[in-house]
C-alpha cells in the first residue's frame, strides 16, 4: 500500500517573496563622457553645450542609461546635471554611476510598489536563486522594511531556507 505523498512546503504557511519579480525588462545602456572630452583630458563647457543641443536624445527612448565617465578626469557636477536634463523626458531611468548602480537604482523604485504590508504576521522567505542578478543592497533593503512586520524571515527556497529573522514571543 503506498503512502500518500504529502507536499509540507505548501502547508508550511510560508510566504515566499521573488525580487526577480521585481526586476525591469528594459533595456540598459552606458553613456560614457569620454565621448565629449577634449583630447581626452577636458570638457569644454561650450563644446558641450552645442552637443547637447544637436545630439539625437530621441535614442535613449524608454531606456535605463547610466552616465559615467570611463577616462580618469574630473567632471563638472553641471555635465552630469545637464546630461539627465537632457535624458529624463525621454529615458525610463538616468543615474549618474555604473550599471550595477543603475540595477540598485531600478529595484529601488520596483521596491516602492510592494506592498509590505501583506508580509504583517508571515513567515516569509526571501527567494534567493533567480535568473536575473538581484543586487545585495537590495536583499539588504528588503530585510530592513520587513523585520519590524514579518513573524519570521528567512532567505532560499521554502525547501531549504537560512533563518534570519524571528519576532521575540
Amino acid at each position: 500500500m503506498a503512502e500518500e505523498i504529502i507536499n509540507r512546503v505548501a502547508t508550511s504557511g510560508l510566504v515566499s517573496l521573488d525580487l526577480e519579480d521585481s526586476y525591469h525588462a528594459g533595456e540598459r545602456v552606458v553613456y560614457d563622457l569620454k565621448d565629449n572630452l577634449f583630447m581626452d583630458m577636458i570638457l569644454k563647457e561650450k563644446d558641450f553645450r552645442t552637443f547637447l543641443k544637436e545630439h539625437d536624445w530621441s535614442q535613449y527612448e524608454g531606456k535605463n542609461v547610466a552616465i559615467t565617465c570611463s577616462e580618469d578626469v574630473i567632471i563638472p557636477t553641471w555635465a552630469y546635471m545637464l546630461l539627465a536634463l537632457k535624458l529624463e523626458p525621454v529615458a525610463n531611468c538616468v543615474v549618474k554611476g555604473t550599471l550595477k548602480d543603475l540595477e540598485v537604482k531600478l529595484y529601488q523604485e520596483a521596491l516602492l510598489n510592494i506592498d509590505f504590508e501583506q508580509y504583517r504576521d508571515a513567515r516569509v522567505v526571501v527567494k534567493g536563486c533567480s535568473k536575473v542578478d538581484v543586487p545585495a543592497e537590495i536583499y539588504v533593503e528588503v530585510s530592513r522594511k520587513l523585520q519590524p512586520i514579518v513573524k519570521s524571515l528567512m532567505f532560499g527556497e521554502p525547501c531549504s531556507t537560512v533563518p534570519l529573522y524571528k519576532k521575540p514571543r
